[in-house]
């Protein structure tokens, strides 16, 4: 039985990245800073609390993460932890810094000096690039990251590089571009969004207040986008991947559909409120994934631009509020599980 660390296990990618190994017969154990108080409430949602192993760790003490890898093991190391929201980079640029950078470097050199043929994962980010300017971004292209999460990303992403050509190590970066799903917290925009139209469409009086809803992103479906992340640790010689769906969409296309959804027109309930912008914000986001498809045979078949992902999202959203499944969901999601599956 092969075993998987996942720093961050508590995030959407975590769980769903758990769900998946768990499903493969992988011994799973998940981190987060204290797990005797954390709720696990993703995990709990997808019905796999107990079938996983728990443990506290802080990445940015490298004692902590050598004494996990020394007590579990592991065949495969997924790094997911660190402060994942852009926004908040801006209010908290050290915090962010420390935890993605710092703590990604303690993972790589813990792995250096157990010196074991550990193969090791790390969540690069599209905010690396910066604004594509409407060129799809592939791994070649420069990095140009516009915010603190940025910055602290793709620091990282190089610490992986150097670390992979200097000590040998089987190590992997996935730049990944936005992926959504239902377990995304509403400090993201999406989930946001998505949770106001329900709210509004059961009568509530409420005004939608957002940011600029002109910028453009490559949205995708997360449960696919784990699965990018297993098949990188499954090659032959380690690399670095794009993984995208190759097309870009604006945010008030996902806002327009959101509501369409539901019944309702977006324009009469939405707030532009210029407090929300950012101090730097790119405009145009999207990825290739040609690399992907071409070496790992991954592909996105969920697409904002269907309106699949905004759909499933909703659904979850009421279920979630109602207390209960409906079939409808649960047929989407054995297809998405399904898909998550057939490489």
């Amino acid at each position: 039985m092969k075993k998987a660390l996942i720093f961050g296990v508590s995030g959407q990618d975590g769980a769903y990245l758990a769900q998946l190994l768990i499903d493969k017969g992988y011994a799973v154990c998940g981190t987060s800073r204290d797990a005797q108080v954390s709720s696990f409430q993703n995990l709990i949602r997808l019905g796999i609390r107990e079938q996983l192993k728990l443990e506290s760790v802080a990445l940015n003490d490298f004692r902590s993460v050598l004494q996990i890898l020394n007590k579990f093991q592991p065949d495969e190391v997924y790094n997911l932890s660190g402060q994942s929201s852009v926004s908040l980079s801006f209010d908290q640029p050290v915090e962010t810094f420390e935890s993605i950078s710092l703590g990604t470097l303690n993972v790589l050199e813990a792995l250096r000096f157990i010196d074991r043929p550990i193969k090791f994962y790390n969540a690069a980010s599209s905010e690396c690039f910066g604004d594509t300017e409407g060129k799809a971004a592939d791994e070649t292209m420069p990095f140009r990251p516009k915010s603190p999460y940025a910055v602290a990303k793709a620091s990282a992403f190089w610490q992986v590089a150097n670390y992979r050509k200097a000590y040998d190590l089987f190590a992997c970066s996935g730049i990944l571009f936005n992926h959504e799903s239902p377990l995304r917290p509403e400090r993201f925009v999406t989930q946001k969004i998505v949770s106001a139209a329900n709210r509004i469409a059961k009568g509530s009086k409420e005004k939608l207040y957002l940011g600029d809803i002109s910028i453009q992103r490559d949205w995708g479906w997360a449960p696919e986008y784990v699965k990018a992340m297993w098949l990188m640790l499954q090659q032959g010689q380690p690399d670095d991947y794009v993984i995208a769906t190759g097309e870009s969409c604006k945010l008030e296309d996902f806002v327009a559909a959101a509501f369409a959804c539901v019944g309702l027109d977006w324009r009469d309930r939405v707030v532009i409120d210029t407090s929300l912008f950012r101090p730097t914000e790119i405009a145009v986001s999207k990825g290739n994934p040609a690399k992907a498809r071409k070496k790992l045979g991954w592909q996105a078949h969920y697409k904002l631009n269907d309106n699949a992902v905004v759909q499933m999202m909703l659904q979850a959203q009421a279920e979630l509020v109602n207390g209960r499944k409906t079939a409808a969901y649960n047929k989407e999601r054995d297809k998405y599980l399904g898909l998550a599956t057939a490489f």
